[in-house]
Parts: structure tokens; sequence; C-alpha cells
């Protein structure tokens, strides 16, 4: 039987499994309740079983199982956790049975997102802001968003990574956010800051996409939005995140703070040492930093 690399809570009993293929299981259990966790295939018994996040379960047991997984993820890739607070925060992803390899490619090759960027300092970026725990009661619901399919989707995952950045620049500037909010229209928004709502998107870079232009990219991404979400709640602020632009290229649309036809608008870049650019048009009715 493998061993655990903690001490397992008192009044409980736990096996660890260790598949051919490299997945981990870990199961636990007293005389009243039971749970598995880890990134193998769920057994055919488990099926119809409730699914619970570390937030809902035991504390004891979630700290628990949390440190043999993290100790876990520095023995497959010890680069990862020398980023306490991202690894911790993206753990359900990064030892999840489909999104492991593409979460973990995605910091280690693509620096988070960011361009022209190596990878500690993207990391740190992102390690830094989720160590402030601004988003750790919302971490399953954000942190699964990045990592729910086994292919590798860059532009996929660098516009997920757009919410962080939006949820930084409103957090940074003293606001209160709640994020994926669903409406009776049947829509979900990024976002909520008080009783306005919140969406972000980000453009691809101009030579990844049809429009050849950062303008021209800017302005596709906000009319793409523009006809869905925001058309069913006017008033809704459209963040357009453009931290994915080299800086030529942002260097023209901040030069030109162009519209996209839709106010109220917020556009940003951040870059991994914290700096950030930006503007808006229309009426905001929450503070920016800039």
């Amino acid at each position: 039987m493998a061993r655990f690399d903690f001490d397992v809570p008192e009044g409980w009993a736990a096996r660890r499994l260790e598949m051919d293929n490299g997945d981990l299981a870990l199961f636990v259990w007293n005389g009243q309740e039971a749970y598995w966790l880890g990134n193998t295939r769920t057994p055919k018994a488990l099926w119809r079983t409730d699914k619970q996040t570390f937030e809902r379960s035991p504390g004891a047991i979630a700290e628990w199982a949390q440190r043999e997984l993290l100790a876990q993820l520095e023995v497959e890739d010890p680069w990862l956790t020398e980023y306490e607070a991202l690894s911790r925060f993206f753990l359900p992803v990064f030892l999840s049975k489909d999104g492991r390899d593409s979460t973990r490619t995605f910091f280690r090759d693509h620096a988070g997102g960011f361009p022209d960027a190596d990878r500690e300092a993207g990391l740190q970026f992102y390690d830094d802001f989720l160590a402030t725990g601004v988003l750790d009661d919302h971490r399953y619901t954000m942190a699964s968003k990045l990592g729910t399919s086994q292919g590798f989707d860059r532009s996929r995952m660098q516009a997920t990574m757009g919410e962080f950045n939006a949820a930084k620049l409103l957090v940074d500037a003293g606001n209160d956010i709640v994020p994926e909010v669903e409406l009776e229209s049947g829509h979900s928004v990024d976002f909520r800051v008080d009783d306005t709502l919140v969406e972000v998107t980000r453009p691809r870079p101009p030579g990844r996409r049809q429009v050849d232009t950062a303008i021209g990219a800017l302005k596709a991404s906000g009319d793409a939005k523009t006809r869905d979400q925001l058309a069913a709640h006017p008033g809704a602020v459209l963040v357009v995140d453009c931290t994915s632009f080299h800086d030529d290229e942002w260097a023209r649309v901040y030069a030109e703070e162009p519209s996209v036809g839709y106010e109220p608008l917020v556009v940003f870049r951040y870059r991994p040492d914290g700096r950030l650019e930006g503007y808006s048009r229309g009426s905001v009715p929450f503070p920016l930093p800039f």
C-alpha cells in the first residue's frame, strides 16, 4: 500500500491508489461518510454519488487531501509549486483527469498568457494576485474554466485568464466583485460590481485572427459581445483585456483610444511586472485604477 506524505486526520481511514498510467486517487472514510478524489476515472459504483468541492468538504479532510495532492504536484512539476498561491488555487485542474496536461503546458510554455514574457514573470503576476485571497470563495468556478478539456487551446485559456486580469483591475481599484453571475435571461456575465454587470472579452492578437490590425481585432471582439450578452443587458460595462497584444500593437490602440460601438467601455493591458495602461469610454459607474 502506498504511503501518505501527511498523517490522515484523526477518526478517518484512507488509502492511496496509484495507477500504472500515473493517475492518483485518495479514498478516505469514517463510519458515516467517505470521499474519493484525485484524477483517476471515477469508479462506476460512485457515478451517482454527490460531488463536493474542497470548500464544501470537512475542513480536516479538505486540508489533508490538498496537502497530499500538492506534494504529488511537487514531485511531478516542482517548478509549478514554487508559486504557492497559484498552484493551490488551480490544484483542481492541475490534478484533474482532463485538464492536467493542458493547464500545466499553458503556464509552463506560455507564461500564463503573457506575450514576450518569461514563465517566472507570468506566474509571479498571478501568484501575487491570488495570494490576496479575493477569489478564494469562487475558486472552483474560476479555476475550472481553465482546465475542462484534454485539448490544448491557447486562445481559450488566454480568454479565461482575461477574467483574472479583469478581476485584478476591478479589485485593485477598490471594487467588490461577484464572479459568474447567472441571469434570468439565460445568459451569464463574468462579474457584478455592486448593481452593475461586467462582461469581459480578450481579443486575440491580429496575427492570429482574420482581422490584421490591433484596432480591428479590438473592435471585432467587442462587436461579438454586443450582439449577444450586452444586447440583452444594456447598461452593463464591457471590459476588453488587451494583454495578449504585443507592445507595438497595444501602442496603436492606446494612442487612438478607439471605440467598439458600445459604451460604457473599459480597455486595458497588463504586463507581468504589474504595469497597467488603459482607458474608458462612456459613464463607468465604478472606480478604475487609471
